[in-house]
This record gives C-alpha cells, sequence and structure tokens, in this order.
C-alpha cells in the first residue's frame, strides 16, 4: 500500500476505536487530541462523503476492504437510529442530530443517500435487503417531493419538516439551487437497481426543469429561489454540474452496461474508478 493509503487506513482505524455518541460520527475532530470537537452530526454537508467511501472501498476492493463494510453497516445501523424520522404526512427524511437535540431539516446535499442505502442494501442479508431497498425508496421520493413541492420543480438547497411544514425550504437562505446533483444521483441508483420506471420519469421532469429555468446564453445558471416561475440566475455554472448532475442525468437513460456497477465506483464527484477485480479486463467498444 502506498503512503497516502496507509494515512488514510490509520485514521480509519482511529476512528473506528474511538467512542462515538450514540454510535454516530461527529462531523469534526482534533487533529490534536483525537476528540470530537462538537457533536454535529450531518449525513449531508461535512459529512456525506465519509459514510459513502467506506461502503464504496468495500465495493471497490472487490469486497476485501472488511473494516470499511463493517464500519458502514454500524453507522447506518445508529443513523437509521437516532436520524431516520418520519413526518406526519408519511415521508421519510434524515435529520441532523446537534449534542442530542435533533434538528428536522434534510439538505440537498443529504439527498445522495437514498442512492448510497440502495447500493448497501445489495449487499445485506438477504432479510434485511429488501428494508434497506425501502428505506431507500422512501428517502428517494421525499428528495423528489422537495423537488415538486416547488414552483421551479427544482430542489431548495435545504428543506424542513417542522410547524407543519414537510419537505420545503422554510427560510430564505435556503430556496436556492445551484444546479446540485444528489436527487438525480440517487435516481440513477434506485433506477439500475429496481428498473421502476417512475425514476427516469422523475429524472426527466429534472431536465424539462434545467432546461426552462436555469439554461442561459452561455451554458447553465444556479438560480435563487426555486419557490417562483421568474427566478433570477446567481450566474454560476458549478463544476458538478458537468461532472456530476449531467453525468448522472445521462447514464440514468443508458443501458445499465454503461459504467456498470459492477464493475465500477463513482467517487463523490462521479468519476468512476473501476472496481478491483483480480480477473477484471477493461472492455472497450470497438
Amino acid at each position: 500500500m502506498n503512503i497516502g493509503g496507509q494515512h488514510v487506513i490509520n485514521i480509519r482505524k482511529v476512528l473506528n476505536k474511538i467512542e462515538k455518541p450514540q454510535g454516530l460520527y461527529p462531523n469534526f475532530l482534533s487533529p490534536v487530541t483525537g476528540n470530537w470537537v462538537q457533536h454535529h452530526v450531518s449525513i449531508g454537508g461535512l459529512g456525506d462523503s465519509f459514510y459513502e467511501y467506506l461502503i464504496k472501498s468495500w465495493l471497490m476492493s472487490d469486497k476485501q476492504d472488511t473494516e470499511a463494510k463493517s464500519m458502514y453497516d454500524h453507522a447506518l445501523e445508529a443513523i437509521e437510529k437516532n436520524l431516520v424520522k418520519k413526518s406526519a404526512g408519511g415521508l421519510t427524511y434524515i435529520a441532523e442530530w446537534r449534542g442530542g437535540i435533533l434538528d428536522h431539516k434534510m439538505g440537498h446535499l443529504a439527498c445522495f443517500s437514498g442512492g448510497m442505502i440502495a447500493l448497501g442494501g445489495q449487499h445485506t442479508a438477504e432479510e434485511q435487503k429488501q428494508h434497506y431497498m425501502d428505506l431507500a425508496a422512501e428517502i428517494t421520493r421525499t428528495c423528489h417531493e422537495s423537488y415538486v413541492r416547488s414552483d421551479s420543480k427544482l430542489g431548495p438547497e435545504a428543506f424542513r419538516f417542522d410547524s407543519g411544514t414537510e419537505a420545503v425550504a422554510t427560510r430564505l437562505s435556503d430556496r436556492y439551487y445551484i444546479l446540485r446533483p444528489e436527487v438525480v444521483e440517487s435516481y440513477l441508483y434506485m433506477w439500475r437497481l429496481t428498473h421502476d420506471p417512475k425514476y427516469r420519469q422523475w429524472g426527466w421532469e429534472v431536465v424539462e426543469a434545467l432546461d426552462r429555468y436555469c439554461r442561459v446564453e452561455a451554458g447553465f445558471s444556479g438560480i435563487r429561489d426555486v419557490y417562483t416561475t421568474n427566478p433570477s440566475h446567481d450566474n454560476m455554472q458549478q463544476s458538478f454540474f458537468l461532472a456530476e448532475t449531467l453525468k448522472y442525468l445521462y447514464l440514468l437513460f443508458c443501458e445499465d452496461d454503461v459504467l456498470s456497477l459492477e464493475d465500477w465506483v463513482f467517487n463523490t464527484e462521479a468519476h468512476p474508478l473501476p472496481v478491483n477485480h483480480t480477473d477484471f479486463v477493461l472492455k472497450t467498444s470497438a
């Protein structure tokens, strides 16, 4: 193993051994003391890629990295026990955790988790597989609702579940959309793993909304308010729009053997990395 890889493994071993509140991983750890700096747990911003890379490290290793898989399984168990909630209207979401107090909000960044849970669910005991696929479908549906409940049919940066509000942004600072990919990312995984046509339909609705509200003369722009049909643009095309959003949408309508999930793992920025099959042969079209 190279030096960089060994550093990652060493850090992971520390995280595996350290005491975790309710089995959860807070977002901040002091590199000096090795202790948690604050007990803010989020499956969205700051925390998302950690969980994603646990299950994907295992898959990329051709299921040899058992420490990563064990850490993922225990982390997901703690998330489900402490953070997964269901609204009065029947929407399943993943809340944030601040020192034992739940913040009933879900960020757009957390919407990747439907795809992650579905991907991981393919590699659990048979009696658990349907449970995780159902959970993944419910979370993906909630993220879809955050889109369809806006006037533009694009989702806000964060949406809340409190005071009778469900899956909508209640703060002005959360109403923007910057071409984020996480919702269509989950659509792709759910389509590949279930072939339920609704995920392609939902993806096409995003394509139409992007074309209608985000297309500008030189490309595509984020919008400042998803709850209007006449939004102002932020005049920025984020790099992840090309790397992730459009790539996931393209793959959603491709055949399954285009970057097959059996042979490729997408990193958190949607760059495909080959699974380390001992007998892996890169297939190229003639």
